[in-house]
């Protein structure tokens, strides 16, 4: 067969592996995405693991006064004494707990050396007649020892950082450093804030305490590996049909080649064998597209009884 011939099946065959090429580069990004991710909730799981449940120390053993919380010592507990400042309390909205918007309730905690430190004392679920909570259960009053755990300040929602009166739509310190005004918006810590363990002494009521942070590492791993596959299963496919295409062809030409060599000696029986190899290739393009309807079926069949 000669070059000439042979290109147009060359040209496809290009262009399937090319297609192959960018389906498994497109894979390997998300792939890559995807193990980021497993990466990533793989060291948030290493650091509740560490720091959740380990004993309270002071607050200046980890942060000094103006420091920035480091992302390793998120969630470790600390011990602080002081007076709430209860005039200040605001409700933090749309907060996620139980399947509820929620309120969480954040007071700022005046230390002894004079520092302020917001404390997140808990939250509260949507009143019976009225998004706000029905009741809020206060602070103490007087000095009070409190553990919490360490967390970063939170970021403005994309609806910016407007709020009813007395609420705030995240914990985002420096907005609460506005809120608070004065001399005590201006002490207040801004590289953390504390979600409360306990409070001594304990009040009569508390707010709902937080969850504990979920141990679920995710789909993401399981997630990068099927891309993987994906990308494979495109080069086994592409292969599968250049084969198939080959064999194709080597059968036709074997097929006409035992036609004409027919042909010279018996042009009526060369004229039957053509009739007989066309028509066996209609009946096998005939059943492979019975095969796919089935399949098709049978994956319809499949869906519906799920």
């Amino acid at each position: 067969m000669s070059r000439r011939q042979s290109a147009p099946a060359a040209v496809r065959w290009t262009a399937y592996i090319g297609v192959a090429i960018v389906f498994a580069i497109a894979c390997a990004f998300l792939s890559h995405w995807q193990l980021s991710k497993n990466a990533d909730r793989t060291a948030q799981l290493a650091i509740i693991d560490e720091n959740y449940n380990a004993a309270p120390v002071a607050l200046d053993e980890l942060l000094s006064p103006g420091d920035t919380l480091p992302a390793g010592l998120k969630w470790r507990q600390v011990r602080m004494t002081g007076t709430y400042l209860t005039d200040q309390q605001l409700l933090v909205r749309n907060r996620v707990h139980e399947g509820t918007a929620a309120y969480e309730i954040i007071v700022p905690l005046r230390l002894a050396d004079g520092r302020i430190f917001l404390v997140n004392r808990g939250w509260e679920p949507p009143g019976n007649r009225q998004s706000t909570p029905d009741t809020v259960s206060d602070a103490p009053t007087g000095q009070v020892a409190v553990v919490v755990r360490l967390v970063p300040g939170e970021k403005l929602p994309a609806s910016g950082p407007n709020a009813p009166q007395g609420q705030v739509p995240s914990v985002n310190l420096p907005l609460i450093a506005d809120k608070i005004g004065g001399a005590d918006g201006a002490a207040l810590e801004q590289g953390a804030y504390g979600e409360l363990v306990s409070e001594d002494p304990a009040p009569a009521t508390m707010p709902q305490a937080f969850e504990v942070p979920s141990a679920d590492p995710g789909p993401y791993l399981s997630y990068g590996i099927q891309w993987i596959m994906f990308a494979v299963m495109g080069f086994v496919f592409i292969w599968y049909v250049i084969r198939s295409e080959r064999r194709a062809r080597r059968e036709a030409a074997e097929d006409a080649a035992a036609v004409a060599a027919l042909a010279a000696s018996d042009p009526e029986a060369a004229a039957a064998l053509q009739a007989e190899t066309s028509a066996r290739r209609i009946r096998e393009k005939r059943a492979a597209r019975r095969d796919r309807d089935s399949e098709d079926e049978d994956a319809l069949l499949d869906n519906a009884s799920h």
